[in-house]
């Protein structure tokens, strides 16, 4: 986002992005930062809203219907990425397989899962 042409991050943004490198340093333990290429796996799980009827919304939970409304997937994954950056991966450029996943849960939340590749690096 941009202000008088100077880039700036919402408040929001800021915190929610705090927020996961928190979870990302909790879920690293002390581990090092990967360094080789990785397999990144990221579902944003969006409540379903409380205003539409009980049959839409078990709709919504079994996948019949998908949540195309804003935030758009790439916020997320970007988001996401932003969080594991120098935590989980030494630089989010090691991504290099990237599944993003966008629906309703009972339960909302943001899960990225990481796997190390197999690869020989250059």
């Amino acid at each position: 986002m941009t202000r008088r042409g100077i880039a700036y991050t919402p408040s929001a943004t800021r915190k929610y992005e705090a927020h996961g490198r928190l979870a990302a340093q909790l879920a690293m333990d002390g581990r090092p930062p990967i360094t080789v290429p990785v397999r990144a796996e990221i579902t944003a799980d969006l409540p379903v809203p409380a205003s539409w009827s009980n049959k839409r919304q078990d709709a919504a939970l079994r996948g019949e219907i998908k949540p195309t409304s804003r935030p758009d997937t790439d916020n997320y994954v970007k988001a996401a990425l932003d969080a594991i950056n120098e935590i989980v991966v030494t630089d989010d450029s090691l991504v290099v397989e990237l599944i993003a996943i966008k629906r309703y849960a009972r339960i909302p939340k943001l899960t990225i899962t990481v796997a190390a590749l197999d690869v020989i690096s250059n």
